[in-house]
Order: C-alpha cells, then structure tokens, then sequence
C-alpha cells in the first residue's frame, strides 16, 4: 500500500503567463506557494476476489473490469500511462475540489507518485511536474497552464520561470525566516462557497485572448516587483499587499469569466474594511479569496468577511511526498 500526501498551492502573481499559448511567445513566471493543506491519495492492488478489477473512491465510486470503462480521465490515462492494473484507489482532502487552489493537479502528482512507487520506481519532482503536465494537459486534453502541476510537486514559496524554448525553472524565493512568518501572518484565507472546473474557466476566458496580451504582459513585470519585495528586508512588506490588488485588477480584465459581481462585492468589502490587497485565487468564478491585511486592520477584515469560511493556513516546504510505503508483490494475470 502507498500513501502519498501533496499540498494545494497558492498563487500570488503571474497567473496566465504559464499558459504555454503565451509563454512560448512571450516568456511566463508565476510567483507562488504550498501551503498547508493536502490531497491524499492511497494506491494498493486490489484482492482477486472481487468481480471486478478496479475500485476508485473520490466523490464517487467506480468499480470497473476494464480500464477504459473508468469515467475518471485523469485516473484512466495514468493507469494507461504507467501500465497499471488491478488497483483500488482513494482520494481524499482537506479542501473542495474546483476551488481555485490547484487540486486537480495535485491529485494527479499525487497519484503518479503513487503509482511510481507501487511499480517500486523512484520519480523525483521534476518527472512527477512533467508526467501531471504530459496528463492532465494532452492526454486529458483540459484546457489551463503548468504552474499547479510544478508547485504541487516541488512545493515551497518559489518564482517558476517558463521559458519560450518550453522548458521551466523552479527558482525559491529568498526570504529572510521572520520576513516569511510575517507575510503569512497578514494573509487571511476565505471560503467564497463558489466552485467550478478550471478548465471550463479557461475555456471561458480564451474568448478575444489577444487583446489581453498586454494585461498578461504586465502581470508578468509584476512578479519582478513582488519577489524583490520579498527578497529586500529594507522594503516595505506592505507593498506586496498593494501589489496584490494590481494584479487582481489587471487579471479582472482578461477574462469575463474571471469575476461576477458577488465575488467584487466581497473583495471591495474586505479592502473597505483595511486590507491593502488581494485577489480570487485560480482561472476565477469562484473558490478562495485571500487578502493581505496589516495586523491592525485583521479584525476588520475578518468581521468584513464573517459570512464566510475563514481558512487559517502555514505555507509549507515540501511538496509530494510518500507518507507510507509498503511493498506489495504483485504477478500480472497472464
């Protein structure tokens, strides 16, 4: 049986730019990071006393003789990917899918990693990034960029540079410990109750993409901006917040499926009541909001947003990893 934990991430600036659409023309990074929060995913063989071959449980269940059978895409083109058969997997979460944060990426770094080791096979983080990339983008065909993929898989507070050749870098920030505990401390997390598949957003938002070359292109600059805020201990860390509300403004205008008029009612709420910034985390329609408060105005913001689900996080260093890991024998049927 393998066990396998993997964080949702949380992306701060230049999302859009790793759609490879852009990124080969003009070049893409995103500033982001794990946080605290995990899909888990348990992988076994499944028993031959059954009369079927494959069992899934996530939010439904599935119990199948034949691979293609599998209505999960995700699952059945890993499963043709790396040659799996006869298994029965879980997948379970701290936090709602179609909900902004990357989960479906992570689920599937999860998975492979999991898959990986029940075959006995090492991957390291950026076979994992690439193999969910590979999945989730040609052979499931779902529109959307290549950030959640990476940061679910490497994890930490990092700057991922996307290249025009179609490479990438994974680049840490370089943050003083206080200067990190500071900026976690005076970002609030909130619930908006909205969900929707990413890819549905993206589909949604490609609609008149050129004339949003300059908004991505200026997104782009912004991640220089932020990282060296960051990474400056003399610079005012406050500047990251206001930043922040540039970037979801700039990002408002990329795409009508980004924002509805409920989610800018909350956000101009929350800056009324003091936050600096903030922005809809994900492709947009939904999911979590998060704010950059200073600590005199938390309160505020926090009984702005009362009628939310606040969700208190610690950003998190490690990304996928293998929680249990107990070899199983297993001879294929001839």
């Amino acid at each position: 049986m393998i066990i396998t934990k993997t964080p949702f991430r949380m992306s701060f600036f230049g999302g859009g730019t790793d759609m490879e659409s852009f990124f080969r023309r003009y070049g893409g990074a995103v500033l982001s990071t794990t946080f605290d929060k995990y899909c888990y995913v348990t992988v076994r063989h499944l028993p031959r006393f059954f009369d079927y071959t494959t069992e899934l449980a996530y939010s439904k269940m599935e119990r199948v003789t034949d691979i293609d059978e599998i209505d999960h895409p995700a699952v059945r083109n890993a499963m043709k990917m790396l040659d799996m058969h006869e298994i029965r997997l879980t997948y379970e979460a701290d936090l709602p899918a179609r909900s902004g944060l990357g989960t479906s990426s992570s689920f599937a770094v999860g998975m492979l990693n999991a898959f990986h080791c029940l075959k006995g096979r090492y991957a390291d983080k950026k076979k994992l990034a690439d193999q969910a990339i590979y999945l989730e983008r040609e052979l499931c065909g779902e529109a959307g960029g290549w950030q959640d993929q990476i940061a679910a898989s490497f994890g930490g507070l990092n700057r991922i540079e996307f290249n025009q050749d179609g490479t990438y870098d994974v680049k840490p920030v370089i943050i003083h410990p206080q200067r990190k505990e500071q900026l976690n401390n005076n970002l609030l997390m909130f619930f908006t109750g909205f969900t929707r598949f990413s890819s549905e957003m993206q589909k949604a938002n490609a609609a008149g993409y050129a004339e949003k070359i300059r908004q991505l292109q200026q997104m782009y600059e912004l991640v220089d901006e932020a990282e060296k805020i960051l990474e400056d201990r003399d610079s005012d860390l406050d500047e990251f917040g206001r930043l922040l509300d540039k970037t979801w403004r700039l990002k408002r205008q990329t795409g009508g499926a980004i924002t509805t008029s409920s989610i800018d009612e909350i956000y101009e709420k929350g800056i009324s009541a003091g936050a600096l910034g903030g922005k809809l985390l994900g492709a947009g329609g939904g999911g979590f909001l998060v704010f950059y408060t200073q600590p005199e105005s938390k309160a505020a913001v926090m009984e702005a947003m009362q009628d939310l689900l606040y969700v208190p996080f610690r950003f998190e260093d490690s990304g996928t990893q293998v929680i249990h890991y107990t070899p199983e024998m297993y001879e294929p049927k001839e």
